[in-house]
């Protein structure tokens, strides 16, 4: 029997509609940047996800959070926690959300860090030129407040997730080079929304600027939500570039599922990441041990044990 690849799925999301409260999911019928979301409309547990990742050895994973209303964040982290608790170690981190704004953004992440997986902060700064601006997302590069959050998770040695998009490329360069030691993390290739050859030009270079910050790692991921139906040839270049500018140390790959699951099966970006780099050392280093630095998370336990997931609990409290 050919043993099945080991892998360490640096994005995924999982939501319970009974857990918390996530407004995008309750708004039948509207169309996001990402297309149209009715098919992940409903509950995504860890069930489901592990059968999805059926053909894997799944040995950590990262788990980002999934657009809660503000005052279910702590709530998501929490249930988050019991899931890893009754997974064997799935998700093995746990990424929430903080608006870094907040004036008691100290006492948030304290408890947040009460849930041991807890590893840093997504705050997107930009999904979709067609959503920010109702979102007033882009703002956050311009406001002090949001650039004191950013230093706090320095100081408390968390990560920091960014999601966002090519016109605020050179805001974020300028304001993350305050922050030389927090960990950063690129979310979907830096959202490449322009696929053009001249849209590939520009984030190329904006991507050999942001590899010169150190503490900067990309990740291979969410590519079906710019091209739904991408082939190998349009990944490759970047890919290839991402490698070539960060170095296949500070290169991670995630499954965004269940929202690329919109777009196919799990095992097509890891199929398409594994058949670009030849390399096996730095396939290895992509694909687990990267991510397990980044995230500093322990591997997951045996996946011989069950998981009694069936139903989530109702809403927790904070």
């Amino acid at each position: 029997m050919t043993a099945k690849p080991k892998i360490f799925d640096a994005h995924h999301h999982l939501w319970s509609l009974t857990a918390c409260h996530y407004p995008w999911l309750m708004a039948r019928g509207a169309r996001r940047f990402f297309g149209d979301p009715t098919p992940i409309q409903r509950d995504y547990l860890i069930d489901e996800f592990m059968g999805d990742a059926a053909d894997f050895e799944l040995v950590g994973s990262t788990h980002i959070q999934v657009g809660t209303k503000e005052e279910d964040a702590v709530i998501e982290t929490k249930w988050l926690q019991d899931v890893n608790s009754r997974s064997g170690g799935i998700p093995t981190a746990i990424v929430a959300f903080a608006d870094l704004r907040r004036p008691d953004l100290d006492q948030l992440l304290s408890a947040h860090s009460a849930s041991a997986a807890f590893r840093g902060v997504r705050q997107i700064v930009g999904r979709h030129p067609s959503e920010d601006g109702k979102a007033g997302t882009a703002a956050l590069l311009d406001d002090p407040r949001f650039l004191r959050g950013l230093k706090l998770l320095e100081r408390r040695k968390l990560t920091f997730d960014l999601q966002l998009t090519e016109n605020q490329y050179w805001g974020a360069l300028r304001l993350f080079g305050h922050s030389p030691e927090l960990k950063t993390s690129l979310c979907h290739f830096a959202s490449p929304w322009d696929l053009s050859k001249d849209g590939f030009g520009r984030w190329r270079e904006a991507m050999r600027a942001f590899s010169e910050l150190p503490q900067m790692s990309i990740k291979f991921s969410g590519f079906g939500m710019f091209k739904p139906d991408w082939t190998i040839d349009d990944v490759k270049p970047y890919v290839d570039t991402a490698l070539e500018l960060f170095g296949p140390k500070r290169c991670m790959t995630g499954s965004n599922f269940p929202v690329d699951k919109l777009y196919g099966g799990y095992e097509r970006i890891w199929r398409a990441v594994d058949a670009l780099i030849t390399d096996s050392s730095a396939r290895d280093r992509v694909a687990i041990e990267n991510a397990v630095d980044f995230y500093s998370a322990p591997l997951a336990a045996s996946r011989s044990k069950s998981v009694r997931s069936a139903r989530a609990p109702s809403r927790m409290k904070a």
